[in-house]
Order: C-alpha cells, then sequence, then structure tokens
C-alpha cells in the first residue's frame, strides 16, 4: 500500500517538475523574443520598398537611435556611417521628435562624412513612424545653394563692372558740356567718350553673348564646318591690331578638318584667343594659330610670346571678369569675359579647352573638339548620252 502511495507522489512530483521546467522554456522564449526584437526591430510594412526607391536620403531610427533601415543616398551623402548618424545635430532633431511628437524641419549645413571637411546643404525633415521609429528624409541642396551663389557673385561682378564705364560716360559728357568753347577740348573729351561707350558696347554684348551660350538651345541648328575657314576668319579679325604692335600672326598648314557647329560662335571663341594673344604680347613677336588633327580630334591651339600666367592663376583664367593683369586690361578693353565666352563655346560644341604658360615664356591655349564625319554623298545617276551632248551644244 505504502510503495503505491510513493509511486504516485513520484509521478505528480515529475508532472510538476516538468511542468516548471516547460514554464520556464516558455517564459525563456518569450524574453528571447523581446530581445530579438530590440536587437533586431523590423520596420512597418511597406517601409523597405519606399526607402528603396527614394533618390534622396532616407533613414529609420530605433529608439536607441540605431539605423536600422537607410536608402542608398544617405550613404552616399555620407550621413550615415556604421548604423549610425553621424551628424549630432540629426540626433538632436531625433531627439525633439520623440519628445514632442510633432514633425520638424531644418535647414541645416553639415559636414560630409565622418572624415571630410566639405560641407553640404541639407533640408531635413523627421517624423514620428508608428510609436516606436522616426523616419528622417534628407534633400540635398548643395547645387541648388552653388548655383545661387555664382548668379549673385555674377550679378555682383556685372555691377561693378558696369560702374566704371557708365561713371566715367556720364564725367566726360559733363566735361565734354563745360569745355564746350574749347574746341581741343572738346575734341581730346569726344575721343575719350567714344572708347568708353565702345568698351560699355562690348561689355554688354559679351555678357548677352555669355546668357546665349548657358541657354539649352545655344546650338540648335549645328552644320558642318570647315576649320581652317573659321581660324583664317577669326585672324583676319585681329590683324589691323596686331600690324599696329606689329606683331606678326603666324596661321600653320591648313588641316582640311571638320566639326559640327555654329559657325559664328566658333569663330567669336578662336578671335578672342588671338585677340588675347595679341593684347598680352610684346611688340614685335609673333602669334601662331594652328589646327592638328589627330584620333577623332580637331586640336585649335593659339601660342604667343607674352607675359605668361602665373601657375597659380591658371586655373582661374576662366572665371568670368577674372583678369591676370588688371592693369593691362583696362589699358586693353579687355572686360574679363573672352576666356568665359571661349570655355562655355566649346563645351556647347563638345569639347574642352586647354592652356599651358609660364611667365616670361607666353602662353598656349588649345581647343579641342570632336571631328566631325564626312557626310555620305549619293552617287548621282548617269544622264542619258543624247541628253549629255544637247546640254554641251547649248552651252558652247
Amino acid at each position: 500500500m505504502e510503495s503505491t502511495w510513493l509511486v504516485l507522489l513520484s509521478l505528480a512530483l515529475g508532472l510538476g517538475v516538468g511542468a516548471g521546467f516547460v514554464s520556464l522554456i516558455h517564459v525563456a522564449e518569450h524574453h528571447g523574443r523581446r530581445a530579438a526584437d530590440v536587437v533586431n526591430p523590423a520596420v512597418p510594412d511597406g517601409i523597405d520598398q519606399v526607402l528603396d526607391a527614394l533618390e534622396t536620403a532616407g533613414v529609420v531610427l530605433d529608439p536607441s537611435n540605431n539605423v536600422i533601415k537607410t536608402s542608398p543616398g544617405a550613404l552616399t551623402l555620407g550621413l550615415v556611417w556604421n548604423q549610425q548618424l553621424v551628424h549630432p545635430e540629426l540626433l538632436e532633431l531625433a531627439r525633439q521628435v520623440r519628445q514632442t511628437g510633432e514633425p520638424i524641419s531644418e535647414d541645416l549645413v553639415l559636414s560630409r562624412g565622418p572624415f571630410g571637411d566639405a560641407s553640404m546643404r541639407f533640408r531635413v525633415r523627421l517624423a514620428r513612424l508608428g510609436t516606436r521609429y522616426v523616419l528622417m528624409l534628407a534633400e540635398d541642396r548643395t547645387e541648388a545653394f552653388r548655383l545661387d551663389e555664382v548668379r549673385r557673385d555674377f550679378v555682383a561682378n556685372i555691377s561693378h563692372e558696369l560702374k566704371t564705364p557708365i561713371a566715367s560716360v556720364g564725367l566726360l559728357a559733363e566735361a565734354l558740356n563745360q569745355a564746350a568753347d574749347e574746341p581741343e577740348q572738346v575734341r581730346r573729351f569726344a575721343n575719350r567718350l567714344t572708347t568708353e561707350s565702345a568698351r560699355l558696347g562690348r561689355l554688354t554684348q559679351e555678357i548677352i553673348e555669355l546668357s546665349r551660350l548657358q541657354a539649352q538651345d545655344a546650338l540648335a541648328e549645328p552644320e558642318i564646318l570647315s576649320v581652317d575657314d573659321i581660324v583664317a576668319a577669326a585672324v583676319d579679325q585681329s590683324r589691323v591690331v596686331a600690324e599696329a604692335e606689329r606683331i606678326t600672326i603666324v596661321i600653320g598648314k591648313k588641316s582640311g578638318a571638320r566639326v559640327f557647329g555654329d559657325e559664328a560662335l566658333l569663330t567669336v571663341a578662336v578671335h578672342n584667343l588671338v585677340a588675347n594673344a595679341v593684347n598680352y604680347s610684346l611688340e614685335g613677336s609673333r602669334v601662331g594659330v594652328g589646327v592638328r588633327l589627330q584620333k577623332g580630334i580637331v586640336e585649335i591651339t593659339v601660342t604667343d610670346q607674352g607675359v605668361g600666367i602665373a601657375e597659380s592663376d591658371l586655373d582661374r583664367v576662366f572665371e568670368r571678369f577674372f583678369r591676370v593683369d588688371q592693369a593691362r586690361s583696362r589699358h586693353t578693353g579687355g572686360t574679363g569675359l573672352g576666356l568665359s565666352i571661349v570655355k562655355h563655346v566649346v563645351q556647347n560644341h563638345g569639347g574642352d579647352i586647354r592652356v599651358w604658360s609660364q611667365p616670361g615664356s607666353g602662353s598656349t591655349f588649345t581647343i579641342r573638339l570632336p571631328e566631325a564625319a564626312a557626310p555620305i554623298i549619293e552617287p548621282r545617276p548617269n544622264k542619258p548620252r543624247t541628253v549629255a551632248r544637247a546640254t554641251a551644244g547649248d552651252t558652247q
């Protein structure tokens, strides 16, 4: 009898111990799932697809500010590194969103990545995503701000450049009025007035030309052009000035090269290079202009024996209103836009421009353009002999 009770008691004890172990296993499993959810949280449904489709930066943060999902743009822009937001400013905005529950939009200037010194401008918007997460969207506006700065600088430069000739015209007109009874002074002031008005006209024309070149339809109707003819026309425009300064312009042998483009624009570009070479050359020196065709690339080279350009200025010579020699530019009537126009013309024709220079040894500017393939000419059908003889007889 006693053995029966012992057996039953053992069974009951075994069942209790087993039930306890099962309960412990269930509790441990539950805690394990919760821990896994904390360590490896899952974003709400659909967010993965949305972030993958974004061209801008998108980031999802968990309550510990760990990045659990990011778009490719956030990595490219350097906002996320090692599954963390790089910038403390973004973490502070995420804290404010969690605290207030309200979306936040800010314009921020942030460094590019954890190591770089370059800065970028972003329009950032953060909002709660469900009860646990924060969604951050960042739009890169660096290029837009850069273009605005360039535009503002351009307007400021134009205002400054126009101010001098306009003031000079006003002063000369006033002086001309006061010297009405002195014929010699009238002629002197009239000549200076003509010079300043011509300078103002050139500057205005080049500003208009530069604005047209920056338009997308600057080459609306390109055609096949002879580079030799373009060079000859450009050099002819500078021969009078060159002869007055006893500067010889030498043109290399004809190349037969052809390019697609706008004849007037390319002539202006080459003329600007030749005119610069003449203006900055010493009296009695030479300016060389040559054309070379090599492996589908047409090179137009203008070389002078002038004062040259310092190495520190080589990267800036194509900037608007930049002058290597301010005093000489004023003497020659330079506007500071000639090389900038050359650069835009060449770029609009699918080419580039290079410069080599050494102070005291002169400068060499090289325009590189893609060669235009020769057009295919369909052979004309032979005319009947009777018609040919009749035509010949009529001609005689």
